[in-house]
């Protein structure tokens, strides 16, 4: 399968840990919005949505959106709980994930670090910023109930709720946000990074988690 990524996307690297964590092979592409990839007619073609990660299966068709990705990834793996429960729980927090967690956490990285220059005491950052501290609290207080070695969505093993949000949790002090209050998020980030198979947003460089920097 291919794969077609940006080098610092979040959502993208949401595919690729999820991939490396349930040994499922894919060749990357990596594109650059620099160049304007995005919007090449060669990569609209294959992304309706006209945005990265876009999944190319096996039978040649295209899947688009990180959540869908993962989702495709973990079937017939631990990754997605066989039981109507246990799904309809990872369903939750994934919803949790794109409606209150990513965007304040994913805006503030994009406007504080990889395009430095904005101001923290901006009014929008400022509302960002509150939105974050509300999202990573509501994921801390989860994290501490279901105990010092359970995850998201499920107790037992993680599931593709803990790798959707992971990512731009790691990513918070990007967009001046500490995670020094919220110890059970902190455990958990740890636990993910030392599961097997464990990718980092380089791969191979964990130290590089929050560069802002191009190069690969």
């Amino acid at each position: 399968m291919l794969l077609y990524d940006t080098l610092r996307s979040g959502n993208a690297w949401k595919v690729r840990l999820m991939a490396s964590l349930a040994g499922v092979p894919i060749e990357r592409r990596t594109l650059s919005i620099d160049r304007g990839d995005l919007a090449k007619p060669s990569f609209l073609a294959v992304a309706p949505l006209r945005h990265v990660p876009v999944l190319q299966l096996p039978d040649g068709s295209h899947l688009a959106e990180s959540l869908a990705i993962l989702h495709y990834l973990a079937q017939g793996t631990r990754w997605w709980p066989d039981t109507l429960p246990g799904q309809s729980s990872v369903l939750t927090w994934l919803s949790f994930e794109q409606d209150r967690h990513m965007k304040p956490l994913a805006q503030l990285r994009l406007i504080l670090a990889l395009h430095p220059g904005g101001d923290p005491q901006d009014a929008l950052c400022i509302a960002h910023a509150r939105a974050a501290r509300a999202a990573l609290s509501v994921l801390d207080t989860q994290l501490a109930r279901q105990g010092q070695d359970g995850w998201v969505a499920t107790r037992d093993h993680p599931s593709i709720a803990d790798v959707a949000l992971y990512p731009y949790t790691c990513m918070a002090p990007m967009g001046g946000i500490a995670l020094n209050d919220y110890p059970a998020v902190q455990a958990w980030l740890k636990r993910i990074e030392s599961l097997p198979r464990y990718q980092a947003l380089f791969p191979g460089q964990p130290e590089r988690n929050l560069s802002t920097q191009e190069q690969p």
